[in-house]
């Protein structure tokens, strides 16, 4: 893989790692409220449900990273999680924000043409 696409990649995973942390540690607390505009009651009855949509993100960060450590060999582990992430963010758009199609699909779509250009 070319450099750029190591990054883009690398990027990708830090952002589920990210999510994951927001989702699953932080949703109730004041910086997980912040970003997801969230109201304190409707952050603690929803904790739980944010807290599964997390722990999927970790696992999509897991296999990025996997798919990183193994070089050559984990193009077709990075491939597969990148299209579970832009499945995702597209989906998530299209039913929950339309801004996560900017914040998770965009960069996992962007990931994956760097990767199929190297």
């Amino acid at each position: 893989m070319i450099p750029a696409a190591y990054i883009a990649v690398g990027v990708v995973a830090a952002l589920h790692l990210c999510f994951f942390a927001l989702e699953m540690f932080l949703w109730d607390k004041p910086i997980g409220r912040r970003v997801f505009g969230l109201s304190a009651d409707y952050a603690k009855a929803s904790k739980t449900l944010a807290a599964n949509q997390g722990l999927y993100n970790g696992f999509l960060a897991a296999g990025l990273i996997w798919g990183l450590a193994l070089g050559a060999a984990g193009h077709p582990i990075i491939i597969f999680f990148l299209g579970c992430v832009i499945i995702a963010g597209i989906f998530g758009g299209v039913t929950a924000n339309r801004k996560i199609i900017f914040v998770q699909a965009l960069p996992g779509a962007l990931a994956m043409v760097l990767l199929w250009l190297s």
